[in-house]
């Protein structure tokens, strides 16, 4: 039985990630922070109490990526075949408040975990969650050759984690995957995300429970896709015979303007008439447009993203529809159904649309 490590593991990719290797016959480690309430409520509907007699396959240890002491401790107790990083303070406009964190956390954290991987002398493969945002102005569409162009804190961490990764894979042999993820969304993202906000917020005033949603920059064009086919891609990376740094996207980009025609439209609602600029929400230094060439991916991998822009919306809005008791469309799960029957385990765990 192979064992894995995410750390990340209550986030939309890690708890996604967890059900696939899971359904793989994986057994599943993650690294949670200590809290005084539960923040494990994406991967609550598949652990298991140990002390209930059941063969666990999930565990969850504490830790944090700024403590060095706590990632060495965990990476020479489970010595785990597959590491996945996918911790991270994750909110680019949140970065600009807190830099400091972030740099430590996203960045730092990266290297904490090489250098643990390097000291317990385990043979691991270790999976660098990389991002979009590190390409930053550079002219779309970005591929692996692309220059990174980092426009904010959390950019700039990611690329030093990036580099680093490499500097670990060339420098001390260690198998080190960079998988350079554009934006990918579900149902399970994060609610001060963009996607989700706007999803959310739908469902909220279809309701009449909210008036306005208020955003930032809507001219910012993003690659979406779906975040289950993504977690597929980084597990993919780990199982090829040689490390990669691979850009991961759809190839189609948008606005948050399109998003919203989209999102609004489907349930007969006029977006202008909700929607609301708040200057708190913008970036000190924007990123335009960030496309994803990731031809490299399909080459190498035979990875091809099933879900695109307008259905990725409609499965998202069904999704936070649903959550607050109203009748969907249904669209959503009509095409998940089409694009994943018979597909590894995404057949019954995403139809359900749970959590």
């Amino acid at each position: 039985m192979k064992k894995a490590l995410i750390t990340g593991i209550t986030g939309q990719d890690g708890s996604y990630l967890t059900e696939l290797l899971l359904s793989k016959g994986y057994e599943v480690h993650g690294i949670i922070r200590r809290s005084s309430t539960f923040n494990t409520k994406r991967i609550d509907h598949i652990y298991r109490d140990p002390h209930n007699g059941e063969i666990v396959k999930l565990r969850l240890h504490y830790g944090d990526l700024a403590s060095q002491g706590s990632l060495l401790d965990i990476i020479y107790n489970v010595q785990p075949d597959e590491i996945y990083n996918l911790g991270a303070q994750s909110h680019v406009r949140v970065s600009f408040d807190l830099p400091e964190y972030t740099g430590d956390v996203t960045g730092l954290g990266t290297i904490r975990i090489l250098e643990a991987i390097r000291r317990s002398g385990i043979k691991t493969r270790f999976y660098q969650a990389s991002s979009s945002e590190m390409f930053g102005k550079a002219n779309p569409p970005q591929n692996e050759e692309s220059q990174f162009e980092p426009q904010s804190p959390y950019a700039a961490a990611k690329a030093y984690a990036f580099w680093v990764t490499r500097n670990y894979r060339n420098g001390y042999d260690i198998f080190a995957s960079n998988g350079i993820l554009f934006n990918h969304e579900s149902p399970r993202r994060g609610e001060t995300f963009v996607t989700r906000k706007i999803s959310r917020a739908v469902a909220h005033i279809k309701a009449g429970k909210q008036q306005y949603l208020y955003l930032g920059n809507l001219d910012a064009r993003r690659d979406w896709g779906y975040a289950p086919e993504y977690v597929e891609a980084m597990w993919m990376m780990l199982q090829h015979d040689e490390p990669l740094d691979l850009v991961i996207g759809t190839g189609e980009a948008h606005t948050v303007r399109e998003f919203l025609d989209e999102a609004f439209g489907y349930v007969g609602l006029d977006w202008q008439q909700y929607v609301r600029i708040d200057d708190r929400y913008l970036r000190p230094t924007e990123v335009d447009y960030l496309l994803a060439d990731a031809s490299f991916a399909k080459k190498v991998l035979k990875w091809q993203p099933r879900v695109h822009f307008h259905e990725l919306v409609k499965i998202m809005v069904d999704a936070d529809l649903e959550r607050i008791g109203l009748d969907a469309p249904g669209d959503g799960k009509r095409i998940l159904k089409e694009r994943f029957d018979g597909w590894h385990y995404w057949k019954d765990q995403i139809v359900s649309m749970e959590n």
